[in-house]
């Protein structure tokens, strides 16, 4: 990953993708105000260091829409207990970062108008361009998609440069660190690499559109402090997913 050797971020605006099971901890369920506070201040970082920041939050610590459906749910409706669990996630960060001062505003690909605008992609970008952080929930507002195929749509329509995934691992490896110690992690892959090696960057759906669209993507460890900023200012941290 190239440094920026002016001390500007090397993004103008880029979208960062949090997993809901970011919010709750070590608890693993709900929502953990700290864990909140602790990420708010990491979007806030990236916010200050002058990158316009959209945000996609997932909604699993809540409710895992898949889960569900294994169970014997209709996948549609748990897809969309799902997509309020996002909402409810996206509400608690809001509230996290104008405590740091910080305008926010929440869109809603469903339309729940006392608690969030609804998404609109110009109103978007207007709010990015005045400086204000924008949270993006209930994924695309239609069932059978993720969360990760929402951050790459909502990436590539508002002309984000990354699209940056915070995980609970530091980066992409040739297979599971938790259970091979000599798992080796790649600091840059190309979109074939990645398809051919059958390495889960992001689900397929949302990986095809982003390599159809050129969109980069940056996979790092969120729970490192300081790490999102570091990031967009362009340190050799994670593993980057582009063309090469």
């Amino acid at each position: 990953m190239e440094t920026s050797s002016s001390g500007q971020p090397i993004w103008k605006r880029a979208l960062l993708k949090l997993s809901g099971e970011s919010l709750a901890g070590d608890k693993g369920f709900g929502i953990d105000p700290q864990v909140v506070a602790y990420l708010a201040n990491e979007v806030a970082q990236v916010h200050q260091a002058g990158v316009e920041v959209a945000v996609v939050v997932g909604g699993g610590n809540i409710v895992r829409g898949g889960a569900f459906a294994q169970n014997g749910m209709n996948q549609a409706a748990a897809d969309q207990m799902g997509m309020l669990a996002t909402l409810i996630n996206s509400l608690a960060l809001q509230d996290a970062i104008e405590h740091l001062g910080i305008d926010t505003r929440v869109q809603s690909a469903l339309t729940i108008q006392s608690v969030a605008e609804p998404f609109i992609r110009r109103r978007a970008i207007r709010h990015l361009e005045k400086g204000r952080i924008v949270i993006l929930a209930a994924g695309i507002g239609n069932p059978y998609f993720t969360t990760d195929t929402a951050a790459a749509l909502r990436a590539v329509e508002l002309g984000a440069g990354a699209l940056l995934k915070g995980t609970n691992v530091d980066g992409v490896y040739d297979r599971d660190p938790n259970v091979y110690p000599d798992a080796v992690k790649y600091e840059s892959l190309s979109y074939h690499d990645a398809l051919t090696k059958k390495l889960r960057v992001m689900d397929l759906t949302a990986f095809t559109l982003c390599m159809e669209r050129d969109m980069e993507i940056v996979v790092f460890d969120i729970r490192e402090a300081g790490n999102a900023k570091r990031v967009v200012m362009g340190a050799p941290i994670g593993t980057r997913v582009k063309n090469l």
